[in-house]
């Protein structure tokens, strides 16, 4: 892992920086601040996978890091109104009250509003590229958050709390495929996008380590503490849903993710021994052995 720490640090705190600047000049008040809020901290994972992806295909990360700063506020959205009453109701997250808590209701819908708003409007900077590039990293990303992607797959969630019947592994699969691995594939294949090039092998490790990302929050929320993960832990299992733990056992489970892992690894063969390639197989690994 020590090959991926120093990466990871340099990452957080250039899109945080990145992140910052985005949300410059804002309307001060409590939209503003629970929006700087909702998309602070953070594991930074897919900022990373847009950032590394582009590495790999020669693209500077100064034309990148607005497609990772577009994709960790959709992903700082989708967590403020996941954790919403009406949703799967969490007063903590990334060791802080959640934005509801903090806040209230209607400045957490607003807040997670605007950051999907903000988002595309950063896509749309045009040192991203030319404006056939920025329209397909748009369209790509709207149907990897939206209806046929994360919102389906939380969809499918809420109402498998409320059929009476657990979901099977396969339904739990495409549930999660959608709920946590669409903005993952969006973000391994962005680098792709940018410089014209097939997508498709990076689709397959980021189908894999998407997976492999769920089973580990699984196991994480049988086997960790609110302390370790930044968030209730337990939850899951009390309110009766199917998880990849409760479907497959731990060992079980932990060994799927392991064979997840090495897939997407094996995904990155065509790209040789890229140092980039290297620090995508490393993160592949971080995603099943991290603590949070």
């Amino acid at each position: 892992m020590d090959r991926l720490d120093g990466l990871r640090a340099s990452v957080e705190a250039a899109v945080a920086d990145a992140i910052g600047a985005a949300l410059a000049g804002l309307p001060p008040g409590d939209l503003a601040d629970a929006m700087r809020y909702a998309s602070a901290g953070g594991k930074r994972v897919r900022a990373l996978l847009v950032l590394e992806s582009a590495r790999l295909h020669g693209v500077p990360q100064a034309q990148a890091m607005p497609v990772a700063v577009a994709v960790e506020l959709v992903h700082a959205y989708s967590l403020v109104h996941d954790d919403l009453p009406a949703m799967d109701d969490d007063d903590l997250r990334r060791g802080q009250p959640t934005c509801h808590i903090r806040w209230s209701e209607a400045t957490a819908i607003l807040a997670g509003d605007a950051l999907q708003a903000q988002a595309f409007a950063v896509l749309a900077d045009p040192v991203v590229g030319p404006a056939e590039t920025r329209i397909a990293l748009v369209a790509r990303l709207a149907a990897a958050a939206g209806a046929q992607g994360m919102v389906w797959g939380q969809a499918q969630d809420i109402a498998a709390g409320t059929a009476g019947t657990a979901l099977d592994l396969a339904a739990t699969e495409a549930l999660q495929q959608a709920k946590t691995g669409a903005l993952i594939r969006f973000a391994a294949t962005a680098g792709a996008v940018l410089a014209g090039a097939d997508p498709a092998p990076l689709e397959e490790y980021a189908t894999n380590l998407g997976l492999a990302f769920q089973i580990a929050d699984d196991i994480l929320d049988v086997t960790g503490s609110a302390e370790q993960t930044g968030k209730r832990t337990g939850k899951d299992l009390a309110a009766g849903k199917a998880t990849f733990v409760s479907l497959l056992g731990l060992d079980e489970a932990r060994a799927r993710a392991a064979a997840m892992v090495a897939r997407a690894e094996a995904a990155l063969d065509p790209f040789g021994d890229h140092e980039a390639a290297g620090n995508l197989r490393a993160l592949a690994r971080f995603v099943i052995h991290r603590q949070t």
